[in-house]
This record gives C-alpha cells, structure tokens and sequence, in this order.
C-alpha cells in the first residue's frame, strides 16, 4: 500500500512540476512624479500569463537598494489580475524620500544618477498550486530630476 502511495505522490510532484507558471520580467524604473519632500519611482513590470483565465495577483512586495542601503520598501495589496493568455503590465509606484541622497552623496554627485538595485516579489493564485510568487531582480542607474523638473 505505501509504495502505491509512493508512486502517487511521485506522479503527481511530476505533473505539477511540469505545470506552466506565469513569467515576469522587470522592464524599467523611472522617475514619474517630483514634489518637494520625495520623489516617486515607477517599476513597470511585464508578466506573461500562459493560462486561458485571468490570473488574481495576491501582492506585490518590493525593496529599493542603493549604495547597500534600503531606501524604500513595501507591498501592493490587491493590484488587480493577469489578463488571460496575454502579457500584462503592471506598475509598482515607489516613493522615495529626498533625506537619503545626503547618505549616497558621493555617488549622486559624481553623475547625477542613483545606482539602484530593486527586488520585487509578484505573489500571484495559480489553480491547483496555490500562491506561488515568482522573485525578480534588477541592477541600474536612473538620472535624478533636476531643479526645473521640480518647478
């Protein structure tokens, strides 16, 4: 009876291993909205759903890094859903507090940019599996807005 069990246990970790999850890719990070205390970042990802349904997005949790430090973290509760079969965009607004250049003011002053590094965890609800949150990851460099992109 156990090596039944055992079978069934291995048919099905093999099924669902085999089973198509949604893919993402993190497209770009810029600058969309300056004020005079911080500055809004906008992470736009791209995800690709291989299912004939819309897919729930459960939460978005993200963190921005720059010089090994964490200038902004958090999540997106209930972002919306994955279009069936299609690719969706989605748009995680980060805000970013102006007090943290004075921490990386070596690196901002020598370019006028911020090397960043970003990770985004999208938590989507796939059938059969449950939630499953796909990890993403990106390096790069986004320009500071200037004086006359604040007035």
């Amino acid at each position: 009876m156990t090596h039944l069990m055992d079978k069934a246990k291995g048919f099905l970790v093999e099924k669902v291993a085999h089973i198509k999850k949604p893919e993402a890719k993190l497209a770009d990070v810029d600058f969309t909205h300056v004020s005079r205390d911080s500055a809004t970042l906008l992470c736009k990802l791209d995800v690709v759903n291989p299912y004939d349904h819309d897919l729930p997005i459960c939460e978005i949790s993200y963190s921005f890094k720059s010089a090994d430090k964490v200038i902004a973290s958090g999540t997106v509760p209930d972002p919306g859903s994955l279009r069936a079969n299609d690719q969706t965009r989605v748009d995680v607004p980060i805000k970013v507090p102006y007090d943290f250049l004075f921490s990386i003011a070596k690196d901002v002053g020598r370019d006028w940019d911020i090397d960043y590094e970003i990770a985004v965890g999208l938590t989507v609800d796939l059938p059969l599996i449950g939630s499953f949150t796909i990890p993403l990851t990106k390096k790069g460099e986004v320009k500071l807005p200037t004086l006359s992109d604040v007035f």
